[in-house]
């Protein structure tokens, strides 16, 4: 049998807490919700702006004058039964612990604070995520320029929040393509793609932006390591950009053969007239 979810009351309205999904739903209209991380995390609870007109965190420039200060419990607090399955935990060892504990991997942030870099691994070859440095250092080859993150800025998908680019292997570095030019797929390349700098190691990204340690790691959780994914090369649409280059090779071939053949023949220069 479902268990029935528990229910939070703000302002005169029902919201079920759905520790689950991270929000609150409105009861009378679950498509109305409030995202926990929209919310200011506040250590002992959360606060935001509500409005009772919208039921809701009021929206950007809203004229709304009538809003008001929340704050709101913990979800242990709120459903300790929840939390205990979100992350697989018994009841027992949810009891006096507080959202961050529950959320964050606490050996992996221990490490991390004891200034254990995290690692990614990439076609097989270990690399450390080294936010100081900007880049992404590949262990025991010290001869590789690594991945430098600002090299591969253009290759940032902002809505999945991942790098995905052309990668050697042998050099354990990114590698630019000739997209004006590429006629084949490169057979000495791969695509490989992993996570934003904040999601590798959003300890050091604090640090190096000058927030607090912790700031945002409920959201990011810690992890000392990743595997990075390998893509398809049909997945990047190159072979649209490839077909593209061919065809306007052929274009420009035909074009100068045109070109050789309306070009006047040489005259045959008459000998001296006796």
């Amino acid at each position: 049998m479902k268990r029935e979810l528990p229910v939070y009351n703000i302002e005169g309205t029902d919201f079920i807490v759905d520790v689950a999904n991270l929000q609150l739903r409105e009861k009378a209209n679950p498509e109305n919700v409030i995202p926990v991380f929209d919310m200011r995390d506040v250590g002992d609870g959360y606060v935001f702006d509500y409005s009772p007109k919208e039921k809701n965190i009021p929206m950007l420039f809203s004229d709304d004058t009538d809003v008001r200060t929340v704050k709101i419990p913990e979800l242990v607090q709120l459903d300790a039964t929840g939390m205990a399955e979100k992350y697989g935990l018994s009841a027992n060892n949810v009891q006096g612990k507080t959202d961050f504990e529950l959320m964050v991997d606490q050996q992996a942030l221990g490490r991390r604070l004891m200034g254990q870099l995290p690692t990614i691994d990439i076609a097989g070859h270990t690399f450390y995520v080294d936010i100081r440095m900007s880049m992404l250092r590949p262990k025991d080859d010290f001869l590789s320029n690594g991945i430098v993150l600002s090299q591969i800025d253009n290759f940032y998908d902002d809505e999945r929040k991942i790098y995905a680019f052309p990668y050697n292997p042998k050099t354990h570095e990114f590698q630019e393509l000739d997209y004006d030019n590429i006629t084949a797929i490169p057979k000495d390349l791969i695509v490989v793609s992993f996570p934003h700098e904040s999601i590798l190691d959003p300890v050091g990204f604090n640090r190096k932006h000058g927030l607090d340690e912790t700031n945002g790691l409920k959201e990011t959780n810690v992890k000392s390591h990743f595997e990075a994914t390998r893509v398809d090369w049909k997945e990047t649409g190159i072979e649209t950009t490839i077909r593209e280059n061919i065809n306007k090779q052929h274009q420009q071939q035909r074009l100068k053969q045109k070109d050789e053949k309306q070009k006047p023949g040489k005259r045959q220069r008459r000998g001296p007239k006796l």
